[in-house]
């Protein structure tokens, strides 16, 4: 429950202190006292919109300041815990506004996100006000209180879930399905491809050994002439260059009898001797094959346009010719791969499909039981709350029957929260036809609908606070004396914070808190306090009499509270 307020710069108010009861809790007061700023500044600390024009003139910052209790259980700790905060029974939330700069927020001494207190306080205070009265009045959102009393919300999750995963893997086997399509369109092109760079026989390298043969062949007389005369002086002529190293190898021989430092001369006389004989050798073997070969070179040059041409089309390089070959072949297999997991996913598609149209056709079904267990039970309310007569339905809007056997047309009308549309239907008077609440409800009725829907909902919700604001709206006499009981029955299981003008409902709380506005140092200020007993008893009487209060309102006020 809401335990602490405190409120600082924010509109009229300076500074302003509450601290709020178990049960029910009556705030009231003169209009435009500053009670809906107080909800105002209550709604902050849920995560609602922040502006610096809240800032109380002449201050640099806004604060709002709430301190809860809640249930000390594994549901609160573990949530909490799991969110970053430490929690031991209470949960400390402060909003701060600044002019400049951005706004903070803070969770048991933590800073946190806009997002994250938003998400934390819908579970710890709800408020009831002419906005949510508003929300009553949008078809929209009937569903989901429908699915609420009905204890359907996880049901309408889980099948949410589960849709959303239908949808996203049919949008995945779709967007498979035109790869594949447009794989197999080109797959010809493919397989042309492949067959010309495997029929071209390239070897790696290729290209620049026909480059050189071709630079040889197209030089061959030349280069014979060059080989020729190159053997000659180095191993054919009678003083060429090997006979010469030979004569002084046996030179040397005879020299290291003399002097044997000449055997390392030797030696390497004897090495270069060995290898000019070598080039000898392979000089012969280049001469005997330098020929002058016109149709070989038409060979080469033939085949290295053929190569540029394939390089042209694939790659710059026979390396790159020859990865575009092993791409292609990739593809080719992977085509096959991807067509096996087409029709996997199928397989799987219609299993989501069964399942998501299972969990749809069964939430429906549902919903209509726990749709007659509302009306019954929302009429039954609303009597009890001067509105004899009056009947209430809950319609369903479809072109369609949940039970029926065309399971894929029934599928188009699946959405993330079922097959369902309904409206709540009001007939206020005897013999009239139901109409839509949004158009016919007036305020009064709407306040007493609201609140017989969150009497009903009461021990189903989690939430820890309820506030009202003005539920009051358009009602009087007895009928504000029974939604004061009512209010005082919800307050059994949820700690209630009203706002009210009347007295038949004021008389009712646990705890009385006046809002007023006070001048201090020239200014008006908000403020708030909690009323003794004989205070209370004015402030009844004030509610039944306006500004004169007479003994007669002060025995009524007395009444009432006894």
């Amino acid at each position: 429950m809401l335990a602490h307020l405190t409120i600082s710069d924010f509109a009229i108010i300076d500074h302003l202190e509450v601290d709020f009861r178990p049960g029910l809790n009556i705030l009231s007061g003169e209009t435009g006292a500053g009670k809906s700023i107080i909800i105002n500044a209550v709604n902050l600390i849920l995560g609602g919109r922040a502006s610096s024009d809240l800032i109380r003139t002449g201050a640099d910052q806004a604060v709002v300041e709430a301190l809860f209790t809640l249930p000390n259980n594994t549901f609160w700790t573990e949530y909490l815990s799991g969110m970053g905060y430490a929690f031991e029974e209470e949960l400390l939330i402060k909003r701060i506004l600044t002019r400049e700069g951005p706004n903070r927020i803070i969770i048991n001494g933590s800073m946190a996100t806009l997002q994250t207190l938003s998400r934390l306080g819908m579970m710890i205070i709800s408020i009831s006000g002419q906005h949510e009265h508003q929300l009553l009045l949008r078809p929209d959102n009937h569903l989901s209180l429908l699915d609420n009393f009905g204890d359907l919300t996880d049901e309408r999750m889980r099948l949410s879930e589960a849709f959303r995963a239908y949808e996203t893997q049919k949008e995945e086997l779709h967007a498979l399905e035109k790869e594949i399509k447009e794989d197999r369109e080109r797959q010809e092109l493919y397989m042309f491809q492949l067959h010309e760079i495997e029929a071209a026989g390239i070897a790696e390298e290729e290209d620049r050994s026909l480059e050189d043969e071709k630079k040889r062949l197209r030089h061959a007389g030349q280069l014979k002439e060059i080989l020729s005369e190159s053997y000659q002086k180095l191993y054919e002529k009678e003083d060429s260059v090997i006979s010469d190293i030979a004569s002084c190898i046996k030179g040397m021989e005879k020299g290291t009898e003399i002097d044997p430092r000449l055997v390392s001369v030797k030696r390497i006389l004897e090495s270069a001797g060995a290898e000019l004989e070598e080039a000898g050798l392979q000089l012969r073997d280049l001469l005997n094959d330098a020929i002058s070969d016109p149709r070989r070179l038409d060979e080469v040059e033939e085949r290295l346009h053929f190569l540029n041409r394939l390089k042209k089309k694939y790659g710059p390089t026979l390396k790159d010719i020859l990865s575009f070959k092993e791409k292609l072949s990739g593809m080719m297999a992977n085509l096959d791969t991807r067509e096996k997991a087409l029709e996997e996913m199928k397989k799987e598609l219609k299993k989501r499909e069964r399942d998501t149209l299972t969990r749809a056709v069964e939430l429906s079904k549902k919903r209509r039981v726990a749709a007659e267990r509302l009306q019954s039970a929302v009429e039954r309310e609303i009597h009890l709350l001067e509105m004899g007569g009056t009947r209430f339905r809950v319609d369903f809007e479809q072109a369609y029957a949940a039970d029926e056997d065309d399971g894929e047309r029934l599928l188009k009308h699946v959405r993330p929260d079922g097959l369902d549309r309904v409206e709540f239907l009001l007939s206020p008077n005897m013999g009239e036809d139901l109409k839509p609440l949004s158009k016919i409800a007036s305020g009064g009725e709407l306040s007493r609908i609201m609140l017989a829907l969150k009497s009903l909902l009461a021990k189903r919700a989690s939430v820890e606070t309820i506030i009202f604001d003005e539920v009051d709206s358009g009602i009087g006499g007895a009928t504000a004396e029974v939604v004061g009981e009512k209010l005082q029955s919800l307050a059994e299981y949820h700690q209630i914070i009203c706002i009210t003008h009347l007295p038949q409902i004021a008389s009712k709380g646990a705890v009385h808190f006046l809002v007023k506005k006070v001048t201090g140092h020239n200014r008006v200020q908000t403020a708030i306090s909690m009323l003794a007993p004989e205070e209370r008893i004015n402030e009844i009487a004030r509610l039944l009499g306006g500004k004169i209060i007479s003994e007669r309102a002060m025995a009524h006020a007395r009444e009432m509270l006894g």
